[in-house]
């Protein structure tokens, strides 16, 4: 589903929304990497947990992010209806220095991840 129409009470929702910079970051951590949880945007961004669940309250009151629970983990993605029109103005903004280091912050946390899942599961094989 896409936002063929919207309406001026959305419109407003949706510029008040872009009207935060902690918002658009978060905005481009989860355009560019699908779904994150609350813990990785906290440590990406350097935001208190408060902050963070904050933001993201708003922008799902705002009907631009939705989440899902798996297990204790709450992941939050933009919703399908809201991609493309969040490609089109995020991608404006795609080579802002805070949001390049944003997404090179988010790679590095990844990487180390899968280093760390890597050498786990050579210790399984090993019989470590």
């Amino acid at each position: 589903m896409r936002l063929k129409h919207f309406t001026v009470a959305f419109g407003q929702q949706l510029f008040k929304a872009l009207g935060d910079d902690s918002r658009v970051r978060i905005l481009h951590l989860l355009l560019r990497n699908r779904e994150m949880v609350v813990a990785d945007l906290e440590q990406v961004l350097d935001f208190t947990q408060t902050k963070t669940s904050r933001q993201l309250a708003y922008l799902k009151n705002a009907g631009l992010v939705s989440m899902r629970r798996l297990d204790n983990w709450m992941f939050y993605f933009i919703k399908e209806e809201a991609v493309e029109l969040l490609q089109q103005l995020l991608g404006f903004m795609e080579k802002d220095p805070q949001l390049v280091h944003d997404q090179q912050i988010y790679q590095t946390l990844w990487s180390n991840r899968e280093l760390a899942a890597y050498k786990l599961q050579n210790r399984r094989w090993q019989g470590e």
